[in-house]
């Protein structure tokens, strides 16, 4: 992954609403919601909730398919993935201190 596309992600997940979108559809696993259940769930206008996925579309952190006359939107994992693994690919590389004390170094250690 490239920077670019890092901040791209990021900024996408940088607004609370879509940021809760997000999450909810990480929770719905790989089937997904539907934007019905999805408004529903939520509290959000359609229209607004429209504008929300068009924006996780575009920096491919949400996926869409069409199961017959609906379209279900889930998390897309693999991007989630990347970007959790950009953000933590140099973690403890600098440091002279004890890695356990840092996070995301503590599943690394042996």
């Amino acid at each position: 992954m490239n920077e670019s596309t890092a901040t791209q992600r990021l900024a996408s997940l940088a607004q609370d609403t879509r940021l809760t979108i997000f999450r909810t559809l990480v929770q719905a696993g790989p089937q997904g919601l539907n934007p019905g259940v999805l408004a529903e769930r939520l509290g959000i206008a359609q229209a607004t909730l429209s504008f929300h996925l068009k924006e996780l579309r575009h920096a491919e952190m949400i996926v869409s398919r069409q199961q017959g006359r609906f379209i279900f939107y889930s998390a897309n994992f693999g991007a989630m993935n990347e970007l959790l693994s950009y953000l933590t690919e140099n973690c403890c590389a600098s440091s002279d201190e004890d890695c356990v004390t840092v996070p995301c170094c503590e599943e690394a250690l042996p």
